[in-house]
């Protein structure tokens, strides 16, 4: 299984990247970071600076025809710069017009409401999320994993740090890795 972890150059908050990553690399599949620009991707703990992590594929040079499916780590920054790119917009919206797999967690969702995906949809997020979310047509709930079969392909949601061991094995789940 091929995934891609999609993420601007800087501000995604680095559990939210290695601890995804680490679970489908265990199970035997391959994960991949995507980003807008070649090079380097900055992590960020909260507001401090973290590791920089090197970019495998460049998303205007790639499709979702190249994956299985596609995790959308969170951090406040990296969310916001993504849903101002239109590749990575369309990049995102191209997994659901495929109906390949899709995994976010915490602040992620802003990409999703900017790629028009979250209509008819149930999913989680940060709780500041919410009104976004629902005026996106989307239904938000309050849970640690969400995962919404409506609509093309699947959508996993987690709300923050804390929920990634749910948010992990309800990924793993469902991109069909175990």
């Amino acid at each position: 299984m091929k995934a891609a972890f999609l993420m601007a150059p800087e501000g995604v908050e680095q559990v939210e990247l290695t601890e995804p990553w680490k679970a489908v690399a265990d199970t035997g599949g391959t994960p991949r970071l995507v980003s807008t620009r070649p090079g380097r991707v900055r992590a960020y703990h909260r507001l401090d600076k973290a590791d920089a992590f090197p970019v495998d594929d460049v998303v205007g040079a790639s499709s979702a025809a190249d994956y299985d499916g596609l995790v959308l780590p969170g951090g406040v920054a990296n969310p916001d710069a993504l849903r101002m790119d239109r590749a990575a917009v369309s990049f995102v919206a191209d997994f659901f017009a495929a109906g390949k797999p899709v995994a976010a967690i915490c602040h992620a969702p802003w990409t999703l409401v900017e790629a028009d995906v979250v209509r008819g949809r149930t999913l989680t997020s940060w709780p500041s999320l919410r009104t976004d979310v629902r005026n996106a047509g989307g239904t938000w709930v309050d849970e640690e994993v969400h995962v919404c079969t409506a609509g093309p392909g699947t959508l996993v949601t987690s709300r923050r740090p804390g929920d990634l061991k749910a948010f992990c094995a309800a990924l793993l789940r469902e991109f069909g890795t175990i």
